[in-house]
């Protein structure tokens, strides 16, 4: 069986943010996989450890990503592989390593993705109904360098931008799901280029609303 033959999604999120993702994992969600395939912000360090050692006691290795295990590879030892910083360049090279037998501890991408290739999410990987809202993203990076915050560190002090087009590409497809609820944007900084928003971004999503109202 290839790698891409079968993906299943487990998630903490649809029970907020605090949630455990083990209170979500069942023994079947782990036991035909032959990867697991984890990702998870800061506050799931605790949560992202008990995922790790239940993929380990089914003999499963672990391929970890995202904010928490970017920040401090280091404190994981027992991840197998880390997929680091934006993947949209570096996931696919790991994948035909690990099918060609050849995969590296861990794969960091050299330069910040151009996210106006990234493709549409598959939201029919997840149940939508379980959510009381969803996430779009429209553009990452931030030009500021608050003292509190790794946002720069992780995705670059100059933003990125999806095309507009991508952008309702992205509602419609989350729209054709079903649903019909909250939609938020987990930009770095959604307004950090005002002039883009108020004269390219907002209109756009005005359109694709007004096209429902009919």
């Amino acid at each position: 069986m290839k790698l891409k033959d079968k993906i299943s999604i487990v998630t903490g999120g649809a029970r907020g943010i605090g949630a455990r993702i083990c209170e979500n994992l069942r023994d079947e969600d782990i036991k035909w996989a032959d990867y697991i395939f984890i990702s998870a912000m800061l506050i799931q360090r605790e949560s992202s450890k008990d995922v790790i050692e239940k993929a380990q006691s089914f003999g499963k290795p672990v391929v970890a990503g995202g904010p928490l295990f970017t920040t401090n590879p280091e404190d994981f030892p027992e991840v197998d592989y880390f997929v680091l910083g934006e993947v949209e360049d570096t996931l696919q090279v790991f994948l035909d390593d690990l099918e060609k037998g050849s995969a590296k501890k861990i794969y960091v991408s050299e330069k910040f993705p151009d996210i106006s290739k990234s493709p549409v999410p598959d939201w029919s990987l997840i149940d939508v109904s379980k959510y009381n809202s969803l996430s779009i993203q429209y553009s990452r990076g931030c030009p500021f360098n608050c003292e509190f915050c790794d946002v720069v560190r992780l995705n670059g002090r100059i933003p990125r931008y999806k095309s507009e087009e991508q952008l309702t590409d992205e509602l419609e497809a989350l729209y054709d799901t079903g649903w019909r609820n909250g939609v938020f944007f987990v930009d770095d900084n959604f307004i950090g280029n005002k002039k883009n928003v108020k004269n390219e971004v907002l209109p756009a999503i005005i359109k694709w609303q007004k096209s429902y109202w009919r």
